[in-house]
This record gives C-alpha cells, sequence and structure tokens, in this order.
C-alpha cells in the first residue's frame, strides 16, 4: 500500500477546514485561514458563508484571494457592503460566528500580535499591523487561529496585544465587555490546543500525525500542559490532498 505523502502545512490547513461546519458565518482571514475556509467549502461545507474585511459576504472564489481587495471576493459574493456597515451591523452586532485569524505571536491565553516584535517604540520588526483583527476577535461567536508553531511564535507573554484571547486568564473577557467566546481552537503544523475551561490557558488537545508532545512541547514558549485524553488528527485523505493543492495552484 503507497503511503500517502504530504507536508505539515497540508496537514495544518486540511486540520482547519475539517473545524469549520455548514452554515457557519465566517470572518475570514488572508493566507491560512482563507486558504482552509476555502478548503473546507469546496469539500465539505458548501453552504459556509465566507466574510471577507473588504465587505464581501458569501464569497465563492475559484481560487485563493491575493488579498481582501481581490476583486474575485466581490465578483463572487452574494452581497458587498460598506465597511463601516460590516463592522457596525454584521461583527459588532454578533451576527457572524467564527472569526478565523493568524497570529505572529501567540501566548498562552490566546492573545494575538500581529503589531510589533519587542518593544513598540522601538522594535526589532514592524509586523503588518491589526487590521480589523481587534474587533473580529472581541465580537464574533469564537475564534479560530491557525498558524505555524515555534517558540519564537508561541511565547508566554506576546509582545503587543493587538486582539485580546483570554487576557492573562478566563474571566478578562467579560471585564473587558467583549462579546464573543475568544480563542476556541488553535491549529497549528504540530496539532490542535484549546483553552482550559478553568483557566483559559491553551493546552493540547490532539496530535498531528508522527508528532511526538516533546516536539509540541519544544516549539512552545511555556510549559505546555497537555490533555488527559489527547488526541490524534485523521491524516488526509486523498481528495482533501487533492482539493487543496488544486486549489493552491489555480
Amino acid at each position: 500500500m503507497t503511503t500517502l505523502e504530504y507536508s505539515a502545512d497540508e496537514m495544518m490547513s486540511i486540520a482547519a477546514a475539517r473545524a469549520l461546519g455548514g452554515g457557519q458565518r465566517v470572518f475570514v482571514g488572508i493566507g491560512l485561514p482563507s486558504t482552509a475556509a476555502n478548503l473546507a467549502r469546496r469539500m465539505h461545507a458548501p453552504d459556509l458563508v465566507l466574510i471577507y474585511e473588504s465587505g464581501a459576504i458569501g464569497a465563492k472564489p475559484d481560487r485563493l484571494p491575493a488579498s481582501i481587495g481581490d476583486g474575485i471576493l466581490a465578483d463572487t459574493a452574494d452581497a458587498v457592503v460598506g465597511v463601516p456597515e460590516m463592522f457596525n451591523y454584521w461583527l459588532q452586532a454578533g451576527r457572524i460566528d467564527i472569526g478565523f485569524l493568524g497570529a505572529a505571536q501567540l501566548d498562552r491565553y490566546g492573545n494575538i500580535n500581529t503589531t510589533v516584535i519587542g518593544a513598540y517604540a522601538d522594535p526589532a520588526v514592524r509586523l503588518p499591523g491589526a487590521g480589523g483583527a481587534p474587533e473580529i476577535a472581541a465580537s464574533c461567536g469564537e475564534v479560530f487561529v491557525v498558524t505555524r508553531q515555534s517558540k519564537r511564535s508561541f511565547v508566554d507573554r506576546v509582545d503587543f496585544v493587538t486582539s485580546v484571547g483570554h487576557g492573562r486568564g478566563l474571566g478578562d473577557r467579560a471585564r473587558l465587555g467583549l462579546r464573543g467566546a475568544g480563542p476556541t481552537t488553535v491549529i497549528t503544523d504540530l496539532g490542535v490546543l484549546r483553552p482550559d475551561p478553568e483557566t483559559g490557558e491553551l493546552i493540547l488537545t490532539a496530535l498531528h500525525p508522527g508528532v511526538t508532545v516533546d516536539q509540541v512541547a519544544a516549539a512552545t514558549g511555556w510549559e505546555l500542559r497537555v490533555a488527559a485524553e489527547l488526541s490524534v488528527t485523521a491524516p488526509p485523505t486523498v481528495a482533501e490532498l487533492s482539493a487543496l493543492r488544486t486549489l493552491r495552484e489555480a
């Protein structure tokens, strides 16, 4: 029997796509989140409603958009609204189920940094910035994060809180008046993390095939906790890999 070959990035994108279900309204970030959301719509959730920051609602691109301003999003959308309406009426009013975001840095409580690495006034690296991510993290019903995992990206405390996850622990979101549940699933190239229901700290709940707990711990900038029942992600199927590769090559 021939072993199916795939990369860690492909496993991550497929695992992220599987996390989405039919009929959900998803606010999609460009990059890895967009890849996963479009793959989910192709594979098992054709009624997934993809929403982009530029105002496209129900976009159905036949290739991955290059940016939120890519014309294919407006051309294939059910509706296109202005950015103020998108944020005021749809997002901040609680009409979007899932915010799907990436992260340059992520800490143990799911706070996201896409602003600077190092001190804000004199950063080692200046990142692309916030865009609509803070509002997405604050107001969507829940947040999924998809990002590659390393000690550089998974840190004990982010250098700058661009988008609030669970603050410094469970209860901080309510104290800040944030509507949504915050990050509920973090999918990486190594496995899946979810917040502890008592503390809000991210714990390892699933490994991707061939990955060990020690590998994930070595790629985490805090003392990683592991769920009592640790599962293993199902490997990609031929159909999933074919659809993903076709999507990327389009």
